[in-house]
């Protein structure tokens, strides 16, 4: 029997995809009734704006069904207030090499995003933080480089 993945992913996470599927969804009408009225036109083998209407239509499902699974495979992880670094912790680090400090928000992997400061877990820099406490020195070995970082804070 095949093993079911199951994806980390914040409650926030999970709420910003149910978002962006009612957002989908009310989009859909719009695309259906542009498809109708293309289709209305006449000659489907040389119609434009049917192609592009069903390209249109058959992009919002496929994302439907991509977001749905995904919410599907979900297993929301609560952080824990235990002073250690979990999914959903924010944590404030400082990069020995040059000393700056910067706040994170670890997320889950689809959760990423670098300019909004959420590090994936199971990144490079994600898993030298997870399970450690404040005042810490972690080592983190990516592709490029090894490096270090000093966690300031966990909240």
């Amino acid at each position: 029997m095949a093993e079911i993945y199951f994806q980390k992913m914040t409650p926030e996470g999970y709420h910003e995809i149910e978002e962006q599927i009612e957002e989908l969804k009310k989009d859909r009408p719009t695309k259906i009734a542009r498809l109708k009225a293309a289709r209305a036109l006449g000659d489907l083998s040389e119609n434009t704006e049917y192609s592009t209407a069903k390209r249109d239509l058959r992009h919002l499902e496929s994302r439907l069904r991509f977001l749905n699974k995904q919410l599907t495979y979900a297993q929301i992880v609560q952080p824990q207030a235990n002073g250690t670094i979990d999914l959903g912790s924010s944590v404030t680090i400082e990069f020995l090499d040059d000393h700056e400090q910067v706040t994170y928000k670890l997320v889950g992997t689809q959760e990423a995003d670098l300019a909004a400061q959420k590090l994936a877990f199971d990144s490079p820099l994600g898993q030298a933080l997870m399970d450690q406490g404040a005042g810490t020195t972690v080592t983190v070995e990516s592709p490029d480089s090894t490096y270090q970082v000093k966690i300031i804070e966990v909240s």
